[in-house]
């Protein structure tokens, strides 16, 4: 069968001719169009985004694996997500970082691709975008930070920032030492060496089974990541001889596992909304209900921050996530295939727990129900999520009197008021941070607490939204809730005062106002007016989809193929 770049290399007229002749100003010889696999490799580098800004060292290795094997590698740049520092949220272009890697992989004479990701949005964006091409591809992650080190303990980026950032308002910590704690956090390149989005979706590839074993943990700096990126090389190419593209991998049976997996490591609630934008570009069934479904009895038994203890370097010494995949083996769906030609069972076979203090036992489980809890109810009839084994466990049944913010800003002004009237039995409900909403659906729903009652020594309040919050956050926070607020969901009509249930055993959020009231109340409501019309984010708001459908743009949904295109000449 002809290859898919030989459309272009292949051949002796003019529109080879145009193809070959310009690519050979890289200096590449005659036999380098010969029909040896072209592998296109998908980079997100950018000084722009930390967490890949050490790419340009990576990609040296990747291209040595694919040359060994015989390939022909060819690096092309796509837009970049960065985390820390692109606003007004990193999310509001993750579907735009997919319509990218989609078009560029489908207009480029390549076989198979080799995606580099990192940054939390760079994976999910990635692994849409090649989903709706279904070429053969691997995900190559750029591997976490080592461990944060401060006044002789370890810290872990983002969870110890909200935690040096309140008891900082609370006056327990200096600002010389909230300055110190800066440098000291980001010491060496990688992404967050907490179990945040980034390392959560790290590990939700390699649980999918679309990147190498061993893919999530290492550090970036470790010499191993070098050698994984050069066996991703390798491999990339036996997947254009194998054929085996990503709708072959990612079956129902490859996103139990992943949700399993998410509920093992106590991983990022964000994951929810990613793994069900990449079902739905595939053409994989998933629901929101299949997150609470699967995951419900999962133990959490990874003891790692937000949720526990320890970092990334101590995850990755004590076994990674094939140690864990064994842990829960009796959960998992152990024949379904992955990228390395091998199935779940083939690739744990080998794995070890070397430190159960890290990875605990079953019967030594850090929370016996881990998981993402969907709540429904009058508040959120398509659903609302909150993560259990970052929750405050007296909190998990809670009635409080709400107190209401209508959007960001109106929270930024109110909550430091000494006259705000709150109190530790509240509820805290914020407005218009969904997908519509912000734009983007950003990561504000684990909002700090007031100072008055910081001082008190309070850390945690139940905390309602149509946000998300940070992999790296923790606290008694309902987050996703949808409809979302500006498109007129009852999160639209909460007013301060009203009584909200919360029942996270049951899985109900539920708003105690008559149905009378609340419709009245919406005759009342009035849509907020867009951030900014036209643009990209016109676009956006306008085509978005809710998070219990993954807030993918309606229009991107599906497999739409890698057929050759017409010739350009």
């Amino acid at each position: 069968m002809k290859r898919r770049s030989q459309h272009w290399f292949g051949g002796t007229g003019k529109d080879a001719f145009i193809h070959r002749s310009w690519m050979k100003n890289h200096g590449l010889p005659d036999d380098a169009f010969d029909g040896r696999p072209v592998i296109g490799i998908c980079n997100t580098f950018s000084e722009f985004t930390p967490c890949n800004a050490h790419f340009r060292g990576l990609i040296e290795h990747i291209k040595a694996g694919v040359l060994e094997a015989g390939g022909l590698p060819l690096e092309f740049p796509v837009f970049s997500c960065g985390e820390s520092n692109l606003r007004p949220t990193a999310m509001l272009f993750r579907n735009l970082a997919s319509m990218d890697v989609e078009e560029a992989i489908r207009g480029n004479p390549m076989d198979a691709v080799v995606l580099m990701a990192g940054c939390d949005k760079t994976t999910p964006a990635l692994v849409m975008g090649a989903a709706s091409c279904d070429l053969p591809a691997i995900v190559i992650s750029g591997g976490p930070m080592l461990n944060g080190r401060f006044q002789g303990r370890a810290i872990g980026s983002g969870t110890d920032v909200w935690k040096f950032s309140e008891d900082l308002r609370a006056g327990v910590m200096s600002a010389q030492a909230f300055a110190a704690a800066e440098s000291a956090m980001s010491r060496s390149p990688g992404h967050c060496m907490t179990m945040g989005t980034a390392s959560t979706m790290a590990s939700m590839v390699e649980a999918l089974g679309i990147a190498l074993p061993g893919n999530a943990a290492y550090p970036a700096v470790d010499a191993h990541r070098n050698r994984l990126a050069r066996m991703t090389g390798r491999r990339s190419v036996e997947l254009v001889h194998e054929d085996l593209r990503l709708s072959r991998i990612l079956q129902p049976q490859a996103f139990a596992n992943a949700i399993r997996v998410n509920g093992a490591i106590g991983g990022s609630t964000n994951a929810v909304v990613h793994l069900l934008a990449i079902a739905g570009r595939i053409g994989t069934p998933l629901t929101l209900d299949d997150w609470d479904r699967l995951g419900r009895d999962v133990p959490t038994i990874l003891d790692l921050m937000p949720s526990g203890r320890f970092l990334m370097e101590d995850f990755c010494y004590a076994g990674g996530i094939p140690a864990v995949m064994k842990e829960i083996s009796h959960l998992l769906e152990l024949q379904a295939m992955t990228v390395s030609g091998k199935s779940v069972r083939e690739n744990i076979a080998d794995a070890c727990n070397h430190n159960p203090e890290v990875i605990r036992p079953l019967d030594r489980a850090l929370t016996p129900q881990g998981g993402i809890a969907v709540l429904r109810g009058n508040l959120a009839p398509a659903g609302a999520i909150i993560k259990p084994s970052a929750a405050t466990p007296a909190l998990m049944q809670h009635r409080g009197r709400a107190v209401v913010f209508e959007d960001i800003d109106h929270y930024k002004r109110s909550i430091d008021d000494p006259a705000l009237d709150i109190d530790e039995n509240c509820i805290m409900v914020l407005k218009n941070c969904g997908p519509k909403g912000y734009p983007g659906m950003a990561e504000v729903g684990n909002m700090a607490l007031p100072e008055k009652l910081l001082r008190r020594g309070l850390r945690d309040m139940v905390r309602i939204s149509d946000a998300r919050m940070s992999g790296t956050a923790f606290g008694t926070v309902v987050l996703h809730v949808a409809p979302e607020a500006a498109v007129g969901g009852p999160l639209a009509l909460v007013r301060s005062g009203d009584m909200i249930e919360l029942d996270v055993p049951a899985r109900r959020l539920h708003l105690d106002v008559a149905p009378a009231e609340l419709q009245a109340r919406r005759s009342r409501w009035r849509a907020p007016a867009a951030a900014m019309p036209g643009g990209y984010q016109g676009l956006y708001v306008e085509r978005v989809m809710q998070a219990d459908s993954g807030a993918d743009l309606d229009f991107l949904v599906g497999c739409r193929g890698h057929a050759i295109p017409r010739e350009s000449h």
